[in-house]
């Protein structure tokens, strides 16, 4: 996530609300057993009518077990804008990215006098598609909103979720919208900013609450941003700022869809609190690891009690220790225990009304008894003591500041997307932006992380594995916690912006954001969400050859999301891809190859700037399984 809002009155492109097929296997391919697969690299944008459009111009080639070879196109196809009218809600249809309050009712912008309308986001994020019998479900993020019609920013507007069922052409693979409804998170106090997601092995969706509001500014201090948004949260959401509560937010939701369709929320407390970029269950089904997104961040793991249920488990911090600089960087992980708990035991404590200051004493110096700590949660350095009996609370609901008194590392910045490679028992984390609390920090409280700067960003692989203890030598019961670390593919920053405006290598990943792992296709597909890069891009990398291809390019400005590699839809494929705030920065980038004025315009004219935002998809992908 780059930015924190966005209005959404377009005049964007019109929808066409239906999805063809990515891949269905033709007659002749039937059968037939993937043996590798390599894509084309298309160019990057270089015209304006390239640059303010989303469009593919990669081929994938198939190679099959049988020796015959086949290449087709890909193809970019739009399913929906978030201001599209898809959504049914009490009798009238509504724009997707709409919220609702806690009664289900649009929430509106009363900014410009006597023209109220719906507040419309722009930042449509994570997808996961889910089979439910023989029906097809969508659900998508709407990350957040932050100006309003009248142009002003505004803080702490809820955020929402959809749920779209698709028709599905069983002989063509088509999808085609049916109906669109908004998920209902009244039962948890509402969605705080859903950034990143995944999709279960046991179809469901887990979403995402980023950039926690912090408590202790909260209580401290009523002109701090904390405090505005989580009040003015409360008033947009429950019309009652007596029920502005910081704590309510910063967990894990999972969405859950019944037979009928009807889905249902429940926030995992239990899996901690900080700034949830995103939640990669492991294939043990009860192991997971998360992005926790900002500067001075840490990594933590969850290990549930049982399967598919994140309903208790024992909560984990990583402590880093590096090993070396090159291509990115490596280090060992050793795991913290921060402690175990129940959902309904936090969310016990939450209710009772609890503050920051009935779990921390804090000191303004260094003090005797006080532990120096450097969190995400307020950004400077905080002189902490937990107080008697509230160490389970520091652990839920103060993971990060807890976790770095008990001696986690808390230096990693901007950590984003996460997914898993099965097979080979690997998982991979992007680092978007490898600067600032990852650098060598002179006189820092703590300094585990020393890696030169590239700001372009690194793609980590993580090696996974049994057999490990935690810190007091205590076995942790999971077979997948991460071991160690290394930089596996790596961006480039450039000493000035060349003639488009980049200032990171166009023809290399720079700021990795959204990752998604197909292991039909033994590819890692990478997203971009980069300030350095004029045009985002989607990417695939081959994990057997190293071969890096550009396969999808955004409009200028736009952040590409929602990706997801679907290898289980029958014998269709499908690889979800979205955007978000088309337009962004426009007027900041040092662009000199076309007319700045010119592609400005374009932009306004053909989709609005961060107006509307898109969801879609990849087509073309082979539709057959990896050969055994």
């Amino acid at each position: 996530m780059k930015r924190k809002v966005a209005v959404g009155l377009s005049l964007a492109l019109i929808s066409s609300f239906s999805l063809t097929a990515f891949a269905h296997s033709g007659a002749d391919d039937k059968g037939k057993q993937i043996e590798k697969v390599e894509f084309s690299s298309m160019k990057a944008p270089n015209k304006i009518e390239d640059m303010i459009k989303t469009y593919t111009e990669s081929k994938v080639k198939v190679t099959y077990k049988d020796g015959s070879v086949k290449e087709k196109p890909l193809n970019y196809n739009q399913l929906f804008l978030s201001k599209d009218k898809i959504v049914d809600n009490k009798g009238e249809k509504i724009p997707a990215g709409t919220p609702i309050d806690v009664n289900g009712d649009p929430i509106v912008d009363n900014s410009v006098p006597d023209k109220p309308s719906y507040f419309i986001s722009d930042a449509p994020d994570s997808n996961s598609l889910i089979q439910i019998g023989n029906k097809t479900y969508m659900v998508s993020h709407y990350e957040y909103e932050s100006q309003n019609n009248a142009g002003e920013e505004i803080e702490g507007l809820p955020a929402s979720m959809t749920l779209t069922q698709l028709d599905r052409d069983e002989k063509t693979g088509k999808l085609t919208v049916n109906n669109s409804k908004k998920i209902d998170f009244a039962n948890v106090n509402g969605l705080w900013t859903p950034c990143n997601g995944s999709t279960t092995e046991w179809g469901t969706h887990m979403g995402s609450e980023e950039y926690e509001p912090d408590a202790r500014a909260f209580e401290q201090d009523k002109n701090s941003d904390s405090y505005k948004a989580v009040t003015n949260y409360a008033n947009y959401y429950f019309k009652d700022q007596s029920k502005a509560n910081p704590y309510y937010y910063g967990y894990i939701p999972e969405i859950s869809i019944s037979k009928e369709g009807q889905p249902s929320v429940e926030k995992h407390y239990s899996t901690g609190r900080f700034s949830h970029e995103m939640m990669q269950v492991l294939p043990d089904r009860k192991t997971a690891i998360f992005g926790d997104d900002g500067g001075n961040t840490m990594m933590f793991m969850y290990v549930a009690d049982k399967k598919e249920d994140f309903s208790s488990g024992t909560l984990y911090a990583a402590k880093f220790d590096q090993k070396g600089t090159e291509n990115g960087g490596s280090g060992d992980l050793k795991w913290i225990k921060l402690g175990h708990a129940l959902d309904k035991e936090v969310e016990t404590i939450i209710n009772s009304g609890i503050k920051f200051s009935d779990i921390f004493e804090t000191a303004d110096q260094p003090t005797e008894g006080f532990t120096a700590v450097k969190t995400n949660a307020s950004k400077n350095v905080e002189y902490l003591k937990v107080k008697p009996g509230m160490d389970t609370a520091a652990a839920f609901l103060e993971s990060r500041r807890y976790g770095a008194i008990l001696g986690a590392t808390s230096e990693f910045n901007k950590m984003e997307g996460l997914t898993v490679n099965k097979d080979d028992k690997k998982a991979y984390m992007a680092i978007s932006y490898q600067e600032k609390s990852m650098e060598k920090q002179e006189g820092s409280v703590q300094d585990d992380i020393q890696l030169p700067k590239r700001k372009s960003g690194v793609t980590y692989e993580l090696n996974l594995g049994g057999h490990q203890k935690d810190k007091n030598g205590n076995f942790i019961f999971s077979k997948y916690v991460p071991s160690n670390m290394h930089g596996l593919v790596v961006g480039e920053d450039l000493a000035k912006a060349d003639s488009l405006g980049n200032t990171a290598n166009p023809n290399k990943v720079a700021n990795p954001d959204n990752l998604s792992y197909s292991k039909d296709l033994n590819t890692l597909f990478i997203g971009e969400d980069s300030n350095m890069h004029t045009n985002n891009f989607v990417w695939a990398y081959n994990l057997e050859t190293k071969k890096l291809s550009r396969i999808l390019s955004v409009p200028v400005g736009a952040e590409a999301t929602g990706l997801r590699a679907v290898d289980n839809v029958k014998d269709s494929r499908y690889l979800l891809s979205n955007y978000q705030h088309p337009g962004e920065d426009i007027s900041e980038k040092e662009i000199t190859a076309v007319d700045k004025k010119q592609l400005e315009e374009e932009m306004k004219k053909k989709i609005g700037i961060m107006e509307t935002g898109g969801v879609g998809y990849i087509d073309g992908l082979p539709g057959e399984k990896a050969g055994k």
